[in-house]
């Protein structure tokens, strides 16, 4: 077959070709692909031998290792790198995986088999890794229908098939919406109080438009988070704020009607399933297990931050009123406030820390950081394809030189990759064609990118987002186990987010800092009363952030536990958000609409898993603040216990194994000034 998918073009490490790949290629090579996979599922349903753990667990673990190629390349594109036939494709190739998935777990011969397997797998002489992948598999076919009445069956096949069509397009309508709108500025005036940076980026987009003698703002981060935190012309920032918070609400790219059926058959499906809400089949596989336990610590946390938060925000208001003569206080005006408030509490802002951000100087950093800390080295490939002439690749190696695998990074926006930071595996790490293999990674973000003048200088917060996605990689690069189902990040949702989160307490370090926070100019290290700064400035709104969160979380889960049907996204939001809500709601606009990481991506009913990892992340810090936070035998045993293990075992054991007791919610609120 003359396609890439099938081609040995001989890169290093079997990189992938990216730049060998063409819209044409993908269905093609699925097709095929699926056809290898069914033929090879036939053998395991046809084989009259007594089914045991190798020709019935093993083979189907290896059954779908083209395809599992075809549809990683895929869906890394259509997130990374798409044009619009790339991006349409989705809906064609999005549901030939559901339907092949459906084909094998709702194959009654083949659970019967698997079932035979899961009943006698203790007299098989296996080993505790292979017993997980039994007890993995056969969960995973009971919780998707295995065990149904083929008439329910057939109803699981027909809601798979509409959410594999129903997600691609609601994340390519945010995307969509997000490139279509622009603010243009033609007055000079209506740029004061921006940065110098923000206002050389505005100009340089408006001329990649030819517009010369304008500027140009976006609803990209690095574009709308410097306009609302500087920007003095509040009718402007109004705009702006109310034009993300509009984004796919009855618009050109409405996504309400896509929520509402999402939703209907996510509930319809777990029903089927036994369950009473969608919510509750998600949790029954989850760390936090129920649906009381989750709404018990969000609430736990709204206890701790309300009365702060509401605290915080008067304070904000009375500066506002004594700066700026400002009597009715808006949310378009919180992060302009914070910032300046922020600057007069503690000398710092965020573009006094950029000229120590240099991009480049912050991936040698998490490079440095994951050396001292686990012994591993990053050399850059120059003989691999990328798909964009911007990203980098770089082969990982430990101190023996064995290979860990490979990194791919690509940092800033484009109008073909969908907004915000996130990892993913292009190549698990596990059985692969007989060998175990070493995973490849990619870290994908949109930074600030440089300018005519200035490279690319980051925020803190951009920092932060840059060692929480590199700590999904190292999960991902120090995976260690043989099959590739049970190893990587593929653990329990809420605890997929401890090796990430934990990460980002580095970059408020000393002894990190001094690694990579050297001036873009001077090559200075960033000074210690700066440091002290950051420290000092840590906790400021906390309150406010933590609400922030708990407002997503409440969100989703009221998405997904809610049995009748939801007819106004925005009457459903106020009255879901009414206990949270520190300003009016403003008309048409909603969170729901935009709101990718719970029906464009896999949080839903798990959103919530963020807080959750993140009093696991905080408890397991407090090991290294006592020890070093370049404490070699403790990072050992965080890589031993947490980044190798990946699903070997219950995630609360592996948390117990390396901290030698269960997790306390206490660190998290003393590190962030709550308790």
């Amino acid at each position: 077959m003359n396609n890439p998918f099938f081609t040995d073009f001989n890169l290093p490490y079997d990189a992938v070709p990216f730049s060998k790949f063409e819209t044409e290629h993908f269905i093609p090579a699925a097709e095929k692909s699926i056809e290898l996979t069914m033929n090879r599922i036939n053998q395991i349903v046809n084989n009259d031998d007594t089914p045991n753990f190798e020709n019935t667990i093993l083979e189907l673990e290896t059954s779908g290792e083209e395809l599992d190629y075809v549809m990683s390349v895929y869906w890394h594109l259509f997130g990374s790198e798409s044009n619009k036939d790339l991006k349409d494709l989705a809906e064609r190739i999005s549901p030939m995986g559901s339907k092949l998935k459906n084909d094998i777990l709702l194959n009654s011969e083949l659970f019967n088999k698997i079932k035979i397997v899961y009943q006698n797998k203790e007299s098989q002489n296996l080993n505790n890794e292979d017993i997980r992948l039994i007890d993995v598999t056969y969960k995973n076919f009971m919780r998707n229908g295995a065990n149904l009445n083929e008439e329910d069956k057939g109803k699981i096949r027909k809601i798979d098939e509409r959410l594999s069509i129903l997600s691609p397009q609601f994340s390519n309508n945010v995307l969509n919406a997000q490139n279509k709108y622009e603010l243009w500025i033609d007055n000079e005036k209506d740029l004061e109080g921006l940065p110098e940076l923000s206002i050389n980026m505005a100009k340089e987009e408006a001329k990649k438009k030819d517009k010369k003698n304008k500027w140009l703002f976006t609803l990209q981060y690095p574009s709308m988070g410097p306009f609302l935190n500087y920007a003095k012309n509040r009718e402007l920032r109004k705009e702006l704020f109310l034009a993300y918070g509009r984004l796919c609400n009855n618009d050109e790219f409405n996504n309400n009607e896509i929520i509402k059926e999402i939703v209907q058959l996510k509930h319809k499906r777990a029903n089927l399933l036994g369950y009473k809400t969608f919510a509750n089949y998600v949790l029954d596989d989850r760390m936090a297990e129920s649906v009381e336990n989750v709404y018990g610590l969000l609430d736990n946390l709204y206890d701790n931050c309300y009365d702060k938060a509401k605290i915080e925000l008067d304070e904000l208001k009375k500066f506002a009123k004594k700066l700026d003569d400002i009597d009715n206080f808006k949310p378009w005006d919180q992060s302009y406030y914070f910032t300046k408030l922020q600057k007069e509490k503690f000398d710092i802002d965020s573009e006094m820390l950029r000229p120590y951000f240099k991009a480049e100087n912050v991936i040698n950093g998490i490079f440095k950081v994951a050396n001292k800390m686990y012994d591993i080295e990053f050399k850059e490939l120059k003989n691999v394809d990328t798909w964009h002439k911007e990203v980098k690749c770089y082969e990982v190696l430990n101190n023996d030189k064995s290979l860990v695998g490979l990194i791919y990074i690509d940092l800033h926006p484009r109008p073909t990759k969908r907004s915000g930071a996130w990892m993913n595996s292009i190549k698990d790490n596990g059985l692969y064609k007989g060998k175990v293999r070493r995973p490849h990674v990619q870290f994908t973000a949109n930074l600030t990118r440089s300018t005519e003048d200035k490279p690319a200088l980051l925020t803190f917060s951009e920092v932060e987002t840059v060692f929480h996605e590199f700590g999904h990689c190292l999960h991902g690069l120090l995976s260690d186990c043989k099959y590739s189902t049970i190893g990587n990040t593929n653990v329990k949702w809420d605890f997929v987010e401890l090796p990430s989160q934990i990460m980002e307490n580095w970059v408020s370090e000393k002894e990190a800092l001094n690694l990579f926070a050297h001036h873009f100019e001077t090559g200075d290290n960033i000074p210690d009363e700066l440091i002290q700064k950051i420290k000092d400035s840590k906790n400021f709104g906390a309150a406010n952030m933590y609400l922030r969160q708990l407002s997503l979380g409440y969100i989703d889960m009221a998405w997904h536990t809610r049995t009748e049907l939801i007819e106004d996204i925005e009457e459903f939001e106020k009255t879901t958000l009414e206990k949270t809500a520190l300003f009016k709601k403003n008309k048409n606009t909603t969170i729901s609409s935009h709101f990718g990481h719970i029906f464009g991506g896999g949080y839903a009913a798990g959103y919530y898993s963020y807080k959750w990892a993140e009093v696991l992340e905080a408890d397991a810090f407090e090991s290294f603040k006592e020890n070093g936070i370049f404490n070699k035998k403790l990072a050992s045993s965080f890589r031993k216990n947490i980044l190798s293990k990946g699903n070997l075992e219950n995630p609360m054991k592996l948390y117990k194994n390396f901290k030698g007791r269960g997790p306390k919610v206490d660190a998290l609120l003393k590190r962030d000034g709550l308790l």
